[in-house]
């Protein structure tokens, strides 16, 4: 089954193979293996053995040094000359996806025993900065591969590579030394609008792929229908009724052209990793797949960014042909060490909002001072607008707080974790009883919940 014709496409899906790129650089004819610098390195104690026991022997050690150094070069001529050096991948990955490394050489009139590539990457894409791939014989040629799984947004750069390849005896080697100079855009992960439990949804759903009238719910009148057992009472239309003995009862329909604002806190508390991806990204995913949904709705979508100051702000965008714009726009989301202004951010907000909105504000807070602020600040959008606060269960702290101890560090450790986890429990409560939805769950379950939250809020009225 094909994909329908809005569903964004997987960044980087050249191909399963990318693209070519091939470096520049230039050759070293002659370098040692650690087997010849062993081999030397063991003659120098023999060489005193020999001296030792038989003076009028002693050429043998020099003579044997020579032979290794002979071999070392006759070695290297045997590992044969570079030909054709091609590395191969995409230019656009996802954050917490898969980025497919592959290498393909070459060599001219030898045989070499090993190949070896390394690569000087940005390290928000290769661990540490450095990756290695060990390349196997195909025929003729040498091929190898790397899966690597970027764990920031950006552009990434791939820079520095090196190839070593050995001779048949391993005693010498031949190394590239290149530059490649490449960037790779790391965008955000929109997996889950991929997913095909989301797509089959969608078609189920009230709103799906066929648009049609939602009736039955909302606030906006559709029709009279006939009165039947079960419909809430509240609907019966009297005066309809009377008018023609019979009980009739009022639909209504789902309220379309919805304003969703999703604010993100780009502060210090939501750039760090959970699972090896940071709390933003998390949260911009379970954005990303509920404006798909919502988009599909036929609701107005925007997003908003903010940190010490407000710093992305994009204009409402509506129909399924504007997910890409929306993607490209969290992709400008930048991390941030500093704590959130909320005061001002919200304030900001709200001050160019010129209709009631659903405002999904995705933020995390460490001390309850902090989140005395944040409090405040929602609390002022419920006048005009609905508001929904979600954040990611603090899988860190509450593994502390269950932890076993079994030293005295870590029972301080979980007192204090038990203590946080209390005063996070507490801030919540505090949203609630304002008035706020809230939405607290794993990384893995926030994107479903904060669909059914907005499916709910939406089928209710309450934005309109």
């Amino acid at each position: 089954m094909s994909a329908p014709a809005d569903l964004p496409t997987k960044q980087g899906s050249v191909a399963a193979a990318g693209q070519v790129h091939r470096p520049e650089g230039r050759t070293l004819p002659v370098l040692p293996t650690s087997r010849a610098v062993l081999a030397l390195a063991l003659a120098a104690p023999i060489a005193l053995v020999i001296g030792a026991a038989a003076p009028q022997a002693w050429l043998i050690a020099p003579v044997a040094a020579l032979v290794v150094l002979a071999l070392v070069l006759i070695d290297a001529q045997l590992a044969g000359r570079l030909g054709p050096l091609a590395l191969r991948f995409a230019e656009d990955c996802e954050v917490g996806g898969e980025f497919v490394l592959h290498a393909d050489a070459a060599t001219m009139g030898g045989r070499p025993r090993a190949m070896h590539l390394v690569m000087e990457g940005d390290p928000r894409l290769v661990p540490e900065g450095r990756c290695e791939i060990a390349l196997t014989p195909d025929g003729a040629d040498w091929r190898g591969g790397r899966v690597l799984a970027p764990t920031r947004r950006g552009t990434a750069r791939l820079g520095g590579v090196w190839l070593r390849w050995t001779g048949p005896l391993g005693l010498g080697a031949r190394q590239f030394t290149g530059t490649l100079e490449r960037e790779v855009r790391i965008w955000p992960n929109v997996a889950a609008v991929r997913s095909p439990a989301l797509q089959t949804f969608l078609k189920d759903a009230q709103f799906g792929l066929i648009a049609r009238r939602m009736r039955g719910e909302g606030t906006q009148f559709e029709a009279l229908a006939e009165y039947q057992p079960g419909m809430d009472r509240r609907r019966i239309d009297w005066k309809a009724s009377a008018r023609h003995s019979h009980l009739y009862a009022k639909e209504f329909e789902t309220e379309r052209n919805n304003q969703i604002v999703f604010a993100f806190d780009c502060g210090q508390a939501m750039s760090g990793p959970v699972r090896g991806m940071p709390r933003l990204d998390r949260a911009v995913s379970a954005a990303l797949a509920t404006s798909y949904v919502a988009l599909k709705g036929g609701d107005k979508i925007a997003l908003f960014g903010f940190a010490a100051r407000p710093e992305v702000r994009t204009p409402f965008v509506t129909g399924q042909g504007a997910f890409l714009r929306l993607q490209r726009a969290a992709a400008q989301l930048e991390y941030r060490a500093q704590e959130p202004n909320f005061t001002l951010a919200l304030a900001t907000l709200s001050g160019q909002l010129q209709r009631r909105s659903l405002i999904v504000v995705f933020s995390d807070f460490t001390d309850l001072t902090s989140a005395q602020l944040m409090i405040e600040s929602v609390g002022r959008l419920l006048s005009r607008h609905v508001v929904l606060f979600v954040t990611l269960v603090d899988d860190e702290l509450e593994t502390l707080s269950a932890k076993e101890p079994d030293s005295l560090q870590d029972l301080s450790e979980a007192v204090a974790a038990d203590l946080l986890l209390r005063e996070r429990a507490l801030v919540l409560k505090r949203l609630q009883q304002m008035g706020v939805d809230v939405i607290e769950a794993p990384y893995d379950a926030i994107g479903p919940r904060l669909i059914d939250a907005y499916l709910e809020i939406k089928r209710a009225g309450a934005i309109g």
